[in-house]
């Protein structure tokens, strides 16, 4: 999967993924931004709820009849120092429904757990590469 961000100007930026929809990202004025966009932040918890709240829905989908709101809050918690990473993020699901917790707690579980590609790829190595005038710039020894 391949995702192009394209600077805007200041601290702006779009990125586009495979899907053609595109989201816009911004620093907070503190950072030299207009917040115009969710910060990247932001949108690594979004997107950590969204997976695990997708993996739950395709779980539970024959109780989904039974199922009338599905919300899930992302909290981060930060290091004070940089860089400013999350040491942990909780999540709340608001479930609402006539079904039982331990189908739901077992959703959540197999969601994070085996089917969560975002929470399984925050361990992931990060590789960095260097494209500059068009030329690629080995990483200095």
């Amino acid at each position: 999967m391949r995702v192009s961000t394209t600077w805007h100007g200041k601290r702006a930026f779009t990125s586009e993924g495979p899907s053609g929809y595109s989201v816009g990202m911004d620093a907070t004025a503190a950072y030299g931004g207009d917040g115009k966009g969710m910060t990247p932040m932001e949108l690594l918890l979004a997107g950590l709820a969204g997976c695990i709240g997708i993996d739950i829905t395709m779980i539970l989908d024959r109780f989904l009849s039974d199922i009338q709101r599905i919300d899930i809050d992302a909290e981060g918690t930060r290091k004070e120092q940089m860089p400013t990473g999350f040491t942990a993020i909780d999540l709340t699901f608001h479930v609402d429904g006539d079904i039982p917790d331990y189908r739901v707690w077992k959703a959540i579980q197999m969601g994070k757990e085996k089917y969560c590609a975002v929470s399984d790829s925050l361990k992931a190595e990060i590789r960095m590469h260097l494209i500059l005038n068009g030329t690629e710039v080995p990483y200095p020894a």
